[in-house]
């Protein structure tokens, strides 16, 4: 009998996932436009775009004015090479949101890929307009002015994506997009970060950097003298068997300044970050996370992380040596959401938000000068 009587159980537990699944999918207006996000989400990494592109029309049936799903199906139009349908939908992002940087960023991509540079140059200064920080969009845009023989500028502004992110510098290296630069001499100095920054990854030798930035060897050797030079690195060396290897290292003042990266166990690296650094990056993320919070409208969630910026034993201290003034009005903002709530944080939401958008442009420049 207890057989029977388990799958009695059973099928009555399974009786009520289907009602609850019943029930979420009623309750929840969402619920479908969720599922079908998801699904063409699937399909993309599956690589079957023309299914991906049915699912999101289907779900922008429900809502029409989705950044995330228009943006999933303008990135599936562009991949499938339907090039003016991918420039409708990006157009209809930034109708809904004129200061989307990625946006205008991928419009940029469909005018490269059409060979239209001067379109893409345009489109692409948008998306650092309107994002200062955004380092794939300066990487771009050092393209596409490399590409109508704007050497200066391209080398200006390779050299600001570089600074947001340093893989980029490597990228450059065997872009074919900067064959107008690479004989400069700025697009050098390039070289030498590619080659600063594969020593402080951890690889000592020319051939280990050679092997990890695909730089030619005479480059790379040219590179290590230059840094030499310029006491950037310490040269010692090694005994191989009868020969010597060279040996290459930051010095201890760069190391210092640029934090090291040691490979560990199957050559995963643990970066060891200078305090500054490290103490920038906090606040970078905390930003992120009260940005979200403001979005939300969520007011517990808002005050919660505003304590991060105010709490001496947090970030307090640093917002007061940096960001006195932002930091009295975020304890001002604090006080005043626990007196009028919701209201209080859509009325100033634009302000706030603002607010942050200045101190996070900050510390990415205090960022690129503790790293340079």
């Amino acid at each position: 009998m207890k057989p029977f009587q388990k799958k009695s159980n059973e099928k009555e537990i399974e009786s009520k996932k289907t009602e609850m699944h019943e029930e979420t999918s009623l309750v929840d207006p969402d619920y479908n436009l969720k599922k079908l996000f998801k699904k063409g989400v699937n399909l993309m990494a599956d690589e079957k775009l023309e299914d991906a592109v049915v699912i999101f029309e289907q779900a922008l049936r429900i809502d029409p004015n989705s950044i995330e799903i228009l943006m999933k199906l303008g990135y599936a139009r562009f991949h499938l090479e339907e090039y003016n349908d991918a420039l409708k939908i990006y157009d209809k992002i930034l109708d809904i949101d004129v200061t989307n940087p990625e946006a205008w960023n991928l419009k940029a991509l469909v005018h490269y890929e059409q060979k239209n540079y001067a379109k893409a140059l345009d489109a692409v200064e948008k998306a650092v307009e309107s994002d200062p920080t955004y380092g794939m969009a300066w990487y771009n845009k050092a393209c596409f002015l490399s590409l109508v023989n704007q050497v200066p500028e391209s080398l200006e502004a390779l050299k600001r994506s570089i600074e947001i992110d340093v893989k980029n510098a490597r990228k450059s290296i065997r872009d074919k997009d900067f064959a107008n630069v690479r004989i400069e001499e700025g697009f050098k100095r390039i070289v030498e970060v590619v080659v600063l920054e594969s020593i402080r990854q951890g690889y000592h030798t020319l051939g280990a950097i050679v092997w990890t930035t695909f730089l030619d060897k005479a480059d790379a050797d040219d590179a290590l003298r230059k840094l030499l030079e310029k006491g950037l690195i310490v040269q010692h060396e090694k005994r191989d068997g009868l020969s010597r290897i060279p040996i290459y290292d930051l010095t201890a003042e760069v190391a210092e300044r640029m934090g090291k990266e040691k490979k560990g166990l199957f050559g995963i690296t643990k970066k060891q970050l200078p305090k500054p650094v490290k103490n920038l990056k906090e606040l970078s993320q905390a930003i992120q996370s009260v940005r979200e919070a403001i979005e939300e409208e969520n007011v517990e969630k808002t005050i919660q992380i505003f304590e991060e910026f105010i709490e001496p034993t947090k970030s307090g201290e640093q917002m007061i040596e940096q960001f006195f003034e932002e930091h009295r009005e975020i304890r001002l903002w604090k006080i005043r959401l626990k007196d009028r709530g919701v209201d209080y944080l859509i009325e100033n939401k634009a302000k706030m938000l603002n607010l942050f958008d200045n101190i996070e442009v900050t510390i990415t420049k205090k960022l690129r000068n503790e790293i340079s």
